[in-house]
């Protein structure tokens, strides 16, 4: 998308609500905290047949360069760097503070094009602040409502001149060129579609960095990307928004999306602190891979493992990155450690992939990334039936299914009815009297075989023979 559009403002003026209403997503989080939007987050927005995207921004605060509220603001100011037009929201209701006039004084000084909004006019409340805004010095103020919809007539006016205008036949092409595999259904789950190369700029790899708080997930994108994109710290979950960047790795194009940390659920409490929570949780749906990021220091920690069996449960193929490994002094010793709560707590994801490495020094990324491919080859498995009944054939001689109440359970028929992540159908006769462990062998024999490792594998069973066998006619 052509121009780049971004929303400034100090906090709690509505910018986010603005984002929302012209992507036409709730994809930014709103609160009436302020200061809820930390990083910079772009979205692809549309005003009539305006095209254009726009970058939701964190409030402006006047603080010291070193505080996290400072280095908040020096993403904003990246932001006005990058960007061809300017929004500056005020807060109609509440007047010009002096907050307001110092930073329109900052705006006034760079050389894009700066439109200045008074947001939450809607009926005669902001009447007042709305005139109080001529004195910011950056021209006609434009009355809205983000949360209304109100205004956004005159906002397209003075967009225009500014961002990209698209015709009909334009739009219905775009349409029509969309790749088929992007489809998901309405719970977030990728629909079974044709195989197209992963990678490209049409069909870049979906990756989600998850983790705890202060596991370094944002420090671990911002070495991959070689700037600052993400605000990092060492004050624990400062990432609140999933924020999705594109990534270029080895020529493969890659769609990532960092998250804010996951607590126990316990505590978690804040209504904003849910949100977040609630927010990562989607992107670990809309992802195809998904990278958990623990810390070296204190890995494999109970949320740890509640994570990853999250993950599990979504159906997501997963690789592990144990960050910070710079900071172990003996990693002979952790190294033992991690391996044994692999073995240990992995039961739904067999043979995942754990990758040693430092985001802060970028250690271990192109590692992590082959085996990002690799999990993603894993989870879009497909095994033709005529091997899996010929593999069938030799694990039931090798291990046969029990006898219960002296009849033994007989498997007939295998087939695979999915991939991402691959799930199998075996019918039987008595497929409800079969054991929990009968079925961990034959899911465990699947893995070994076929070399299906760090995924999912679903398996269910059907009553009856082979619905595919040809049934002869009684004369």
């Amino acid at each position: 998308m052509g121009a780049s559009v971004a929303i400034i403002g100090r906090p709690n003026v509505g910018k986010s609500t603005l984002f929302n209403r012209l992507v036409g997503k709730r994809l930014a989080l709103v609160d009436d905290t302020p200061g809820v939007t930390r990083d910079r987050r772009p979205g692809e927005a549309r005003l009539g047949d305006l095209r254009f995207t726009i970058v939701d921004t964190a409030g402006l605060e006047d603080s010291d360069n070193r505080s996290l509220e400072g280095r908040m603001r020096k993403q904003t100011e990246e932001a006005i760097n990058e960007a061809d037009a300017i929004l500056f929201v005020i807060d109609a209701r509440a007047g010009v503070t002096p907050l307001d006039a110092h930073f329109a004084a900052v705006a006034r000084k760079t050389t894009r094009p700066v439109i200045l909004l008074a947001n939450k006019a809607e009926g005669k409340a902001g009447d007042s602040g709305l005139f109080e805004s001529f004195s910011l010095g950056l021209g006609e103020p434009i009355a809205i409502s983000a949360e209304h919809g109100e205004g956004l007539a005159d906002l397209y006016d003075a967009l225009k001149p500014h961002v990209d205008r698209v015709t009909a036949e334009e739009e219905l092409a775009k349409v029509d060129e969309a790749p088929a595999n992007l489809a998901v259904d309405e719970d977030g789950e990728l629909l079974e579609v044709e195989d197209e190369p992963v990678g490209t700029l049409e069909r870049p790899l979906r990756v989600a960095i998850v983790g705890r708080p202060n596991a370094g997930k944002s420090t671990l994108i911002n070495s991959m990307l070689g700037e600052d994109r993400m605000l990092t710290g060492p004050e624990a979950g400062i990432t609140r928004d999933s924020i999705s960047v594109d990534w270029i790795w080895q020529d493969r194009h890659i769609k990532l999306f960092d998250t804010a940390g996951i607590r126990r659920k316990a505590r978690v409490q804040e209504k904003l602190e849910k949100l977040s929570v609630a927010d990562a949780l989607r992107a670990i749906k809309f992802a195809e891979v998904v990278v958990i990021t623990l810390d070296a220091t204190n890995s494999f920690e109970k949320q740890d493992l509640q994570i990853i069996d999250l993950i599990a449960r979504e159906g997501r193929a997963l690789v592990v990155a144990i960050n910070k490994w710079d900071l172990v002094e003996d990693r002979e010793a952790a190294w033992k450690k991690i391996k044994d709560a692999n073995d240990r707590y992995f039961n739904q994801i067999r043979g995942v992939r754990i990758v040693t490495m430092s985001g802060i020094q970028g250690q271990g990324i192109d590692r992590l990334f082959e085996n990002v491919f690799e999990a993603y080859t894993a989870w879009n498995a497909r095994v033709s039936t005529s091997k899996l009944n010929r593999w069938l054939e030799r694990v039931l001689i090798a291990h046969p299914p029990p006898a219960v109440s002296g009849r033994r359970v007989r498997l007939r028929y295998m087939t695979q009815a999915k991939t991402r992540p691959p799930h199998f159908v075996a019918f039987a006769s008595r497929p409800e009297q079969l054991p929990e462990s009968y079925t961990r062998y034959l899911v465990n024999k699947l893995r070994e075989t076929f070399k299906i490792d760090g995924t999912p594998i679903r398996f269910s069973y059907r009553k009856g023979d082979n619905p595919y066998a040809v049934k002869k006619k009684k004369r």
